[in-house]
């Protein structure tokens, strides 16, 4: 099929599905629901946990999500691409011409009654481009303008203070991370090798990303990239940051699971093979379809790479999902059975951590002139 060919039919078929645009929603957003003109449901890619910020017009078929600048489009083939993690977009419009019958791509045995208005209205496909182009320019001048501000936000901050809620919390090492005026961490982003845009972590753990900024293919650094070795990709940089912290291995932290197959095949390509590169998935095992091992899997067959994920041992908490919730409940237990020991041998926990100086024999004090033993 020669590809104007393909690119019209696309445009038939988006054209089409608007007016089956609730139908087919309730069926590739099932937890979603109607609010207004809009179908606002949980953006399953990304792997949310509850609904808010991912909405789609039943309009026009435009739809976005407000956590990520990068999902977003502005008709209902590229909404399924989007979900279905195809690659191309005629897949996606395949797959919705033989849902609603349409006969554009094959014909379809569903029964479903044709569209009332013709699905070849040159005005409708004229109208489509029209938005799809005014759409293409205004994300080219957010994004450019995202990375300025991005950059320029950077410039001004400082390394971020070890004591920091979030990092506490997470019980982590400030590694790359700067913080603003009024306490918000900066995690940095880049794509081909330049700043593109800044993730903020708010001290009660919120994040969000610079309006309009880029953020598919944007990732996040922590170490150093050192031929030979082994280089983690994986979601959020809580998870970066315990990687490297554990294994002293690079991490590229691509900020949600959607976006973990892109920054794997440019790291791959980017380093022509001179790292081994490990997928390090979230476990998402109580949200239906787990889509942060679907989405894990996806990017290690892409790329021609490893996959890990948290083994959750005998009492780990139930909404434990990735390895720095691993990594803090591991933390936690230390700390309880250290305070156990300190409780049992009387000790306050400034004395269980302050070095010990043996005895002068015949003296009783410490010290002298007599052998001084290092810490017990």
């Amino acid at each position: 099929m020669a590809e104007h060919e393909t690119i019209a039919k696309i445009r038939r078929v988006s054209a089409a599905a608007l007016e089956y645009a609730e139908l087919l929603l309730s069926e590739w957003l099932p937890e979603g629901k109607r609010q207004g003109s809009e179908w606002q449901a949980r953006n399953t890619v990304r792997g949310d946990r509850h609904a808010g910020s991912f909405g789609v017009s039943l309009a026009n078929g435009k739809w976005n999500d407000f956590a990520d600048s990068d999902a977003r489009g502005g008709d209902l083939v590229s909404l399924l691409c989007y979900l279905r993690s195809y690659r191309r977009q005629v897949d996606a419009a395949m797959e919705i011409d033989a849902r609603l019958g349409l006969g554009v791509f094959r014909s379809s045995r569903s029964g479903m009654p044709a569209p009332s208005s013709p699905v070849l209205d040159a005005a409708a496909i004229e109208a489509f481009d029209t938005r799809q182009k005014a759409m293409e320019q205004e994300q080219a001048r957010n994004r450019e303008a995202a990375a300025e501000r991005a950059k320029r936000y950077w410039d001004s901050a400082k390394r971020a203070s070890a004591h920091h809620p979030y990092l506490i919390a997470k019980r982590l090492p400030v590694y790359n991370l700067r913080q603003s005026g009024r306490g918000w961490l900066m995690v940095p982003l880049y794509a081909e090798g330049e700043m593109v845009n800044l993730q903020w972590i708010m001290p009660n753990g919120r994040k969000r990303f610079l309006k309009g900024g880029r953020v598919t293919g944007a990732y996040s650094l922590i170490g150093d990239l050192i031929p030979g070795g082994r280089l983690f990709v994986c979601e959020g940089w809580a998870t970066g940051a315990t990687l490297h912290r554990l294994t002293g291995d690079p991490v590229a932290c691509a900020m949600n699971a959607g976006n973990l197959e892109a920054v794997a095949l440019y790291m791959k390509r980017a380093l022509n093979g001179s790292l081994e590169l490990v997928i390090a998935g979230d476990d998402d095992r109580h949200t239906e379809g787990n889509p942060g091992k679907k989405m894990a899997n996806d990017a290690a067959v892409a790329a021609g790479a490893l996959v890990l994920y948290p083994k959750w041992p005998e009492g780990a908490p139930e909404d434990a999902t990735d390895f720095n919730d691993l990594y803090c409940w591991h933390r936690q237990r230390i700390d309880g059975e250290r305070r156990r020991d300190r409780q049992q041998s009387g000790q306050s926990p400034e004395e269980h951590r302050k070095p010990h100086a043996r005895q002068k024999k015949g003296t009783g004090k410490a010290g002298g002139t007599g052998q001084t033993g290092g810490a017990q």
